[in-house]
């Protein structure tokens, strides 16, 4: 029998947003030893492998996106099941896991539709940086520890919601495994299942960070007849053409320009993956009468769009969010894992490097910079 007691975990906390850059200098995120309470009811104790950083993680150690602290962040990640709560008798110990930032109850309005990414009560546990029961397992001498979206994944170990979890093959590299639960859900989910990209259509994609040039891969695996990447830095161009984009643009005032002359016009469908207003307005000047314009980007929560409602009507163009590409996990983590092993989505070309959780702040520098696409901490290196 399997007895439940607190244990001593490491992990990266985040105790005041808004420090000021280089990060490796002012460390806001401190690698400490914390207390993870035993999983209850419908949770799991996860031991993490890999955890990649994310601009959503970025958004709150920024404060773009202000979340409670003190706060363990990560919420891209993979691991092996350690513990099993009641209730929760699908998995079993040493399971290989993919973690979903996004936990579903399972019974609200939008879970029911078949649309977990909008469950009421995961998106306000997410809010709260609770669990999807609203519990909080992390704790130190001063109280509690909020988690990161349902995740808290730059640690050693996890306790989360059943929710959040999807088994994955035990063969599947661990360190592959933690990209398919934020930057390919979200990217290549919002070519799928948000544009519902068809075969020989023309795409564009805004913003080539790993969430975009996962948007890329899906375009491409989409059978799009033109892949446009659209993105600032050199180094990122380059890797979009090497991963299937037809053409690659520098990002400027002339770059919506560009798309539309190569396309007759604007494209099919645009995906926004900056998370910035500026290219929110350059990807709808992008798109096409009768075109769709798709945004999964997260620019700060005050930000507005301002739209020509004459030309939303008389041409017909569609404006849409995308939150966790539309995905169903548990449909679409399988899948996209096969189309991977099948050589259709090499989601691994998306990884810059590793590191291990000491040099957390080194590597929230480079993403700040543009430098990285995904980096992975790896823990057992």
């Amino acid at each position: 029998m399997w007895i439940f007691t607190d244990m001593q975990i490491t992990a990266a906390v985040l105790r005041q947003p808004s420090a000021a850059r280089p990060y490796a200098e002012t460390r806001p995120l401190s690698i400490e030893q914390i207390t993870l309470a035993p999983p209850g009811r419908d949770e799991v104790l996860v031991r993490i492998a890999a955890a990649g950083l994310c601009h959503s993680d970025l958004s709150v150690i920024n404060g773009d996106r202000p979340r409670p602290s003190p706060m363990a962040l990560g919420h891209e990640a993979s691991g092996i099941v350690e513990a099993l709560g009641d209730g929760v008798n699908d998995l079993a110990l040493g399971d290989h896991v993919v973690m979903v930032f996004m936990p579903s109850c399972g019974h609200c309005l939008p879970c029911s539709e078949g649309r977990p990414a909008l469950c009421g009560p995961g998106a306000a546990a997410n809010v709260a940086g609770t669990l999807l029961n609203g519990e909080r397992r992390l704790s130190d001498e001063a109280g509690a520890i909020h988690h990161h979206l349902g995740c808290s994944a730059f640690a050693s170990h996890a306790v989360v919601s059943r929710r959040s979890l999807v088994k994955v093959d035990r063969d599947l590299p661990l360190h592959e495994a933690a990209l398919f639960g934020c930057a390919v859900l979200t990217g290549v989910g919002a070519v799928v299942n948000t544009a519902n990209v068809k075969a020989g259509q023309t795409v564009a994609v805004v913003g080539l960070g790993g969430v975009g040039l996962a948007a890329v891969l899906g375009a491409v695996a989409a059978g799009a007849s033109q892949v446009i990447a659209i993105d600032m830095l050199e180094e990122k161009l380059t890797l979009a053409r090497e991963l299937g984009a037809t053409t690659a643009i520098s990002a400027g005032s002339d770059a919506a320009a560009e798309v539309r002359a190569l396309t007759s016009g604007g494209c099919d469908v645009v995906l926004e993956m900056a998370g910035s207003l500026r290219a929110l307005e350059s990807a709808v000047a992008m798109t096409r009468r009768g075109g769709l314009t798709v945004t999964a980007g997260l620019p700060p929560p005050d930000s507005s769009l301002a739209v020509n409602v004459v030309a939303l009507v008389a041409e017909e163009r569609t404006l849409k969010g995308s939150y966790i590409g539309t995905c169903v996990p548990a449909r679409d983590i399988p899948r996209y894992v096969a189309l991977y092993r099948a050589g259709r989505l090499p989601v691994d070309r998306l990884v810059s490097g590793y590191l291990t959780l000491d040099d957390i702040n080194i590597g929230f520098d480079e993403l700040h910079a543009g430098r990285a696409v995904r980096q992975i901490i790896r823990f057992d290196i």
